[in-house]
């Protein structure tokens, strides 16, 4: 807590003064964690003053409030950047980051507790920002971007959170996920100036090379680098008592189809669920872990249509994805060099797998190299009349991915179904609304190879 006090006093947090007529001071309390490493093991002990936002009124507390953070996707382009060009790969953290940011609105706040006498009548006018503030997160990042616009950085138009710097035959990466910088680039010396430069303006701590981010693990193997989520997904089996459950080999049964039927549900009494909110977090850590899982992505996808309506049988499918993830639960994605470094995806549809909508169902996964990059798993907006439609929408939604970069467009090669492939050799089987879709895929000026699989 001492810290906590002597990092607000140092940056110059907030000022002493009386709290003006019609206005209202929001609260503050103090929270404390623990922060653990890779592990398991305790690291420190950590405690923030936090402001209590919620009582923070709009137009007058606060304005804007969106911040960006960096996307999954874009993290595993960069790790299979480096891979494939054997950088080194390191990791700061900004200590305090929050209470960097400048504040443009008058906000007024109680005094911490147990540093102030109680008949203290005074408040803290806030001049940076501060833990809980709605726009702090807004503020922090605005001061950053600002700092490496300085140093001569671009913010990329696909992934705000993505800058990179290009002079020369010199090029550095920076991921910023608000706290955590990841930073490499082609030379040892410039990505220590990057350090140094980001050192004078903030409270840096160098974490060296890249072991442990966002909750993902970042093991260096002989081959290349593996993202796993072996702590978070061995946390989620304790916490649901599965650790010492039976493994099976399946997430989900091959042939089976998720459905939400009243009349099956009435005869095997599979009765909605009384507490919802048990399933909503289970669904929700299982999309968290799908980060380094795309084996549970389909079965994830079917769980997820029915986060408000679940039924017994939804849940017992759930619970089947845990016995499934106990099998391996260290399981990752592994980012290894590629001689041929070009953007290759991978396109199908199941045509009519939704038996209440009659939809059909998406399935893409996109390598750079030889590294998985891209992966999902959706139902279609509309219904497709046949399967090679059903193909070409899947292919169409393909296309609209976002690759993050111009020049990536033209190593694209797309492999789709051979159903799909003979319906476009075939004469006389294109319908109007086919025709559409192709002339819609033409005005893109997209390239794409279609091969047999």
């Amino acid at each position: 807590m001492n810290e906590e006090m002597e990092a607000l006093y140092r940056n110059g947090t907030w000022e002493l003064t009386e709290l003006p007529m019609n206005r209202k001071p929001i609260g503050c309390k103090w929270v404390f964690k623990i922060k653990y490493k890779s592990n398991g093991e305790i690291e420190r002990y950590k405690a923030r003053l936090v402001a209590k936002g919620y009582s923070q009124r709009e137009g007058l507390d606060y304005e804007e409030t969106f911040s960006p953070v960096v996307k999954m996707v874009t993290v595993r382009c960069f790790i299979s950047l480096v891979v494939q060009n054997n950088w080194s790969l390191y990791q700061l953290d900004v200590n305090n980051a929050f209470l960097y940011g400048d504040l443009s609105e008058e906000v007024y706040m109680t005094l911490p507790e147990g540093y102030f006498s109680k008949d203290d009548t005074r408040v803290c006018k806030l001049i940076k920002s501060l833990y809980g503030l709605k726009q702090a997160p807004r503020q922090w990042y605005e001061k950053l971007s600002k700092c490496l616009f300085e140093f001569g950085f671009t913010q990329s138009y696909c992934d705000y959170s993505l800058f990179t710097k290009s002079s020369g035959n010199i090029f550095l990466v920076i991921l910023v996920y608000v706290d955590d910088l990841v930073i490499t680039g082609n030379s040892s010396s410039e990505v220590h100036k990057v350090k140094t430069h980001l050192k004078t303006n903030f409270l840096i701590k160098d974490l060296g090379e890249l072991q442990f981010f966002l909750g993902i693990e970042i093991l260096k193997t002989d081959s290349g680098l593996c993202m796993s989520q072996r702590k978070y997904c061995l946390e989620l089996l304790a916490d649901y008592g599965y650790l010492g459950c039976k493994p099976i080999n399946t997430p989900m049964d091959m042939n089976l189809v998720v459905t939400d039927s009243v009349e099956s549900a009435s005869k095997n009494k599979d009765n909605l669920l009384s507490d919802i909110s048990g399933f909503q977090k289970l669904i929700g850590r299982l999309i968290y872990l799908l980060a380094t899982r795309p084996d549970i992505s389909f079965a994830v996808h079917c769980l997820s249509q029915f986060m408000h309506s679940p039924r017994k049988s939804h849940l017992n499918l759930a619970l089947r994805v845990l016995r499934y993830l106990k099998k391996s639960p260290g399981k990752g994605i592994l980012f290894t060099p590629s001689s041929d470094f070009k953007l290759v995806g991978f396109v199908d549809a199941d045509w009519g797998k939704c038996l209440s909508s009659r939809r059909s169902v998406t399935g893409y996964c996109l390598f750079l190299g030889n590294c998985l990059i891209s992966w999902k798993s959706k139902k279609q907006s509309t219904v497709s009349r046949s399967s090679a439609e059903s193909e070409y929408r899947a292919l169409a939604a393909y296309n609209l991915f976002d690759t993050g970069g111009t020049k990536l467009r033209k190593l694209r090669k797309y492999w789709a179904a051979p159903h799909f492939w003979i319906f476009l050799e075939g004469s006389g089987a294109r319908n109007s609304k086919i025709g559409r879709l192709e002339c819609k895929l033409l005005s893109w000026s997209i390239k794409a190879d279609f091969h047999l699989i």
